[in-house]
């Protein structure tokens, strides 16, 4: 797993589409028990360096009801996005993760991870990428069957704040969701 994520750290295939460089941020282990995965890392994350140190990071701890201890422990929680560095700035936000990034690393990546026991799918990239034609239309359709993808996979919105529309027209995703999945996060840890 060492030289692996090495490789990825050392990669350069999309440098010249990254408006602010490259600088490939995720964490895993081998031993890990969650593998959550994720869009991209957002300006912030790319300037420090640490998957999910940012807003959105500390909503995303909320709703798994997990302390940053628990969830910077790679023998945890595996953090990998769909594209590993930082995409620009797009007219209503980041721009999409690179695609070249899950197609060249992700079965690699999964494959050294034979212990996970649940896939967190945190926005529309990863579900489409990670459930094909089993995702629903739209995100909320997606999300709102997440029963449907277990035990294997557990569909999210994206915690960012500007997602505060979304989630105050869907009441049910925090009221009825989010308990589940912190048991079925609590379950896998605790295993």
């Amino acid at each position: 797993m060492e030289n692996l994520l090495e490789e990825i750290l050392g990669c350069t295939i999309c440098k010249d589409f990254l408006p602010l460089g490259i600088n490939p941020v995720l964490a895993a282990h081998e031993q890990s028990k969650i593998i959550l995965i994720g869009q991209a890392p957002g300006l912030k994350v790319h300037q420090n360096g640490i998957p999910w140190n940012d807003m959105s990071g500390k909503r995303l701890r909320q709703w798994l009801h997990v302390s940053d201890a628990v969830f910077y422990d790679t023998k945890n929680i595996a953090l990998i996005p769909m594209g590993f560095c930082y995409p620009g700035k797009g007219k209503s936000g980041d721009l999409p993760p690179r695609k070249e990034c899950a197609i060249t690393w992700h079965k690699q990546l999964l494959t050294k991870m034979q212990k996970a026991k649940l896939v967190l799918l945190v926005g529309q990239y990863a579900q489409k990428y990670y459930l094909q034609e089993s995702a629903k239309r739209t995100l909320t359709e997606t999300v709102s069957n997440y029963e449907s993808y277990l035990p294997k996979y557990f569909p999210l919105p994206h915690p960012s704040p500007r997602n505060r529309f979304w989630l105050s027209k869907n009441p049910w995703f925090e009221k009825e969701v989010i308990p589940r999945l912190q048991t079925a996060v609590a379950s896998v840890l605790n295993d």
